[in-house]
């Protein structure tokens, strides 16, 4: 199962990334969004969960501040929000699973 998150992982990377240059269809933008399910779901691991929200936050900083360079500017950040937009669902989905789990353990005690 860490082949399909992996490939996932790839695939809506590269599909967000080209998304953020092409005009793409609605149905891109879902099935962007189902791929970065599937990477939370099988790549993706509850316990760094402190890791991910740093790295992401890290990210929307970089994709806020950059466009005032003159030249790359606008395109590493046209990237970047690209990129912010594939890795939400990624964090969102990693959270309800650090969620769930958390649930079970509580469920567990006695």
């Amino acid at each position: 199962m860490k082949a399909v998150g992996k490939w996932s992982y790839l695939g809506g990377l590269l599909l967000a990334i080209v998304g953020a240059f092409v005009d793409l269809p609605d149905l891109v933008g879902l099935l962007i969004v189902i791929l970065a399910v599937l990477a939370g779901l099988f790549l993706a691991d509850p316990g760094e969960l402190t890791n991910y929200g740093v790295r992401y936050l890290a990210l929307v900083a970089v994709a806020t501040g950059l466009d005032a360079i003159p030249g790359l500017g606008p395109i590493v950040t046209s990237i970047a929000g690209a990129m912010v937009g594939f890795f939400g669902p990624i964090i969102l989905t990693v959270l309800l699973v650090f969620n769930w789990n958390q649930a079970v353990a509580w469920a567990k005690e006695k």
